[in-house]
């Protein structure tokens, strides 16, 4: 169940805290936020694989990140230092880009990135991608929330449609590679 907050003049993200404690905890639920100015995205998945193994895929994007989602076409190009002031950088004859920067890494259980993903990076926004992973039972629950703002003028809450896509795929994957590793 996917349930979207849109903020518009006169009503905050504040205004939505208390009800947003609330519907997160609903089994199934996805809550975002989507204003002029800004959205969060979160993503939750369930994985059938120790939370190890999960966090191993995550810091090794170059094994599960869309290739049509890098700047050289080729996965393999990526990498992830997994450290405060680690790159999440993309590296290729005859270029190179940051993806993000690492901001919090607590080791098997969460990574924090300041990003400002693809097309997002050209418009000045600021973003923040946490990955927090928890184990119970062998499994693995992994949410992935995007928190972007920036500029009204950019009307992110129309890109937060498109970039919900983008993120479910890219993260997505995470869960892919942890399976099949």
């Amino acid at each position: 169940m996917e349930i979207v907050f849109v903020l518009f003049d006169r009503i905050t993200a504040l205004d939505a805290v208390g009800p947003y404690e609330v519907l997160q905890r609903l089994p199934g639920a996805e809550v975002k936020f989507a204003a002029a100015d800004g959205f969060l995205i979160e993503h939750r998945f369930e994985i059938a694989a120790p939370a190890a193994k999960v966090w191993e895929s995550l810091l090794h994007p170059e094994r599960w990140w869309p290739s049509d989602h890098t700047w050289s076409g080729k996965r393999e190009s990526l990498s992830l230092v997994a450290e405060a002031g680690g790159c999440f950088c993309e590296r290729w004859d005859g270029g190179t880009v940051e993806h993000g920067r690492v901001i919090m890494v607590m080791n098997g259980k969460l990574l924090r990135l300041r990003a400002a993903l693809g097309p997002l990076q050209e418009m000045a926004i600021a973003g923040v991608i946490t990955f927090e992973l928890s184990e119970s039972a062998g499994k693995t629950t992994l949410v992935a929330t995007h928190r972007v703002s920036g500029d009204p003028a950019h009307k992110l809450d129309a890109l937060a449609p498109i970039v919900d896509q983008v993120n479910a795929l890219q993260f997505g994957a995470v869960a892919h590679d942890a399976i099949r590793k």
